[in-house]
């Protein structure tokens, strides 16, 4: 089996998947190896710490499923990241369908956002000792609230900050309604926040 490439080498992943099309299917570990860590990043940063492995085995079997249709002029590390961010998508599609939002699915990225869009008087209710356990609850709620589409557009944007065309491609969204959705998405997650803070105090 050949030594595994730098990541980003498309000429060697090409290279790889034709060989894989080719009759050599145990080349694809050679994938594997090379985008374990890529893809453990993007869905480690959209799903609950106890989905992520079973999530990511998805996202490689979807892959070499899919070889036969990859098209070599494209990246093939793009690809595979349009295939991880739509395992996400359909993770919260179906959860947010049952309404199921667990609290592990807070991230140290969420509770940082949420500090970043609370008004400067809103921020004082998480004031002390209470703070990271009550910014958690907080963002619980709001989040069971949003529809698999937002909160995609929301982590892909404002979270993990990509670019609205990066975020376009790899949702499959025009940039025009990447840009809709993110701001409109935003202001959903900043009303209810704020608006269960003003009723509490």
């Amino acid at each position: 089996m050949r030594s595994v490439d730098v990541v980003g080498d498309e000429t060697g992943d090409h290279e790889i998947i034709s060989g894989i099309l080719a009759g050599r299917p145990d080349d694809f570990a050679l994938l594997l190896a090379r985008y374990r860590g890529y893809v453990f990043k993007i869905v480690s940063g959209n799903v609950p710490p106890e989905a992520v492995e079973d999530l990511a085995h998805e996202v490689f079997v979807d892959a070499y499923r899919s070889l036969a249709g990859f098209d070599v002029r494209t990246s093939f590390k793009k690809w595979l990241a349009g295939i991880a961010v739509h395992r996400c998508y359909d993770y919260w599609r179906e959860r947010y369908r049952n309404r199921e939002v667990p609290m592990s699915a807070l991230t140290e990225d969420h509770l940082a956002w949420v500090d970043g869009v609370l008004a400067d008087r809103a921020r004082g209710a998480f004031a002390g000792a209470e703070m990271r356990r009550e910014a958690r609850e907080v963002l619980q709620w709001a989040l069971a609230g949003l529809s698999a589409e937002d909160r995609m557009v929301l982590t892909l944007v404002h979270l993990e900050g990509l670019p609205v065309k990066e975020a376009a491609a790899l949702l499959g969204w025009s940039v025009i309604s990447v840009k809709v959705r993110a701001h409109r998405s935003r202001e959903k997650m900043r009303r209810r926040i704020v608006a269960m803070l003003e009723e509490g105090g």
